[in-house]
């Protein structure tokens, strides 16, 4: 019988690795989301790095459910050749842990320029992507996210559509209703067929990311309505974006008094595991 199984972006618990991993085993985390190292981007460690990554994953029985990459979240005029060889070297990084997947995002549009206008380029840097992943048999998988060209579900399905299969879905509930898209039904009916994983933040459409539960995300819907359908164990990332992490409210031009405050993120992240189990 298929079953969702719960993986963490453990960053967001503490920037120390060993803590990161202490506290998976801690609440019975079998997997992570691997984004930092020890306050490192995955795509900068070097090879002594890695081998001390893959040590202590081993040491501890933690898997990687997937690569938690900063690939497509560049604009388009970047120097995308740099940003093909961190793909290749991600690439490598995720056949050697051991994980299909690879998170992405669908590139920042130039300064001045339409979705319309960049579409065609938009496609060919993830075609670039693919090309590389392919080769190391690795399934990229694309977050909606503010500002980056599929935002919307409807770009979304744009090229998920496009790629007819190669292209996966990550599909962030919280993501969605922060930037004012309604989650469920509509999000999550247009691209069910395309959705490997899931990552769980839920957020409030004036601005503030909350924890699991407390937002308009339809967390507890999605999952229902997804079970009966899934013929396949999915992975569920909690990505609670509590507390100290500023970014996303910046990237959505968000301004909102967050109602849920709390003490420190190592509190904050526990309390999204509480919350989250509470759902799913």
């Amino acid at each position: 019988m298929s079953k969702l199984i719960l993986s963490a972006f453990a960053d967001e618990y503490s920037s120390n690795f060993d803590e990161q991993l202490a506290v998976l085993n801690e609440l019975g985390i079998s997997h992570i989301e691997l984004r930092f190292v020890d306050g490192k981007n995955v795509s900068t460690l070097s090879d002594e790095e890695i081998d001390a990554v893959e040590e202590k994953l081993h040491k501890a029985n933690i898997r990687v459910s997937s690569i938690g990459s900063p690939l497509g979240k560049i604009k388009l005029d970047e120097d995308m050749d740099a940003h093909i060889q961190t793909a290749e070297k991600l690439c490598a990084l995720a056949k050697r842990l051991n994980t299909k997947f690879m998170r992405v995002f669908s590139f920042y549009l130039p300064d001045g320029k339409t979705r319309a206008e960049c579409r065609d380029e938009v496609f060919a840097a993830l075609e670039r992507l693919l090309d590389i992943a392919d080769k190391y048999g690795v399934t990229l998988c694309h977050e909606n996210e503010a500002n980056i060209y599929a935002e919307s579900p409807e770009y979304c399905l744009d090229i998920l559509q496009y790629f007819k299969g190669r292209l996966k879905a990550v599909f962030d509930m919280g993501n969605f209703a922060l930037d004012g898209y309604e989650p469920y039904p509509k999000a999550y009916e247009m691209l069910r067929p395309y959705i490997a994983y899931f990552h769980v933040k839920d957020a409030l459409s004036a601005g503030a990311i909350v924890p699991p539960g407390k937002g308009e995300g339809k967390i507890q819907e999605i999952f229902k309505a997804y079970k009966q359908t899934m013929t396949a164990d999915t992975f569920v990332t909690l990505e609670p974006h509590l507390q100290t992490f500023s970014g996303l409210n910046a990237l959505a031009s968000k301004d909102f008094d967050n109602p849920y405050k709390f003490e420190s993120q190592e509190i904050a992240f526990k309390i999204a595991f509480e919350e989250l189990c509470k759902l799913v």
